[in-house]
């Protein structure tokens, strides 16, 4: 029950600046309630999520 969608930051500045990404890979969960920036492990992306899921 996960959807995902990906963007290339250079071609969509509105969206870059929205996000304040600051840096690729960063991925944006729930609009914002949580950002994780560079390639992380799969535990940590788990963790984020169950973090914001509480």
């Amino acid at each position: 029950m996960v959807q995902a969608e990906m963007v290339e930051a250079t071609e969509f500045q509105a969206l870059s600046n929205k996000y304040n990404v600051s840096g690729v890979p960063q991925t944006t969960i729930n609009d914002g309630a949580a950002n994780i920036v560079g390639a992380v492990p799969e535990s940590n992306m788990l963790a984020e999520l169950k973090r914001i899921m509480k």
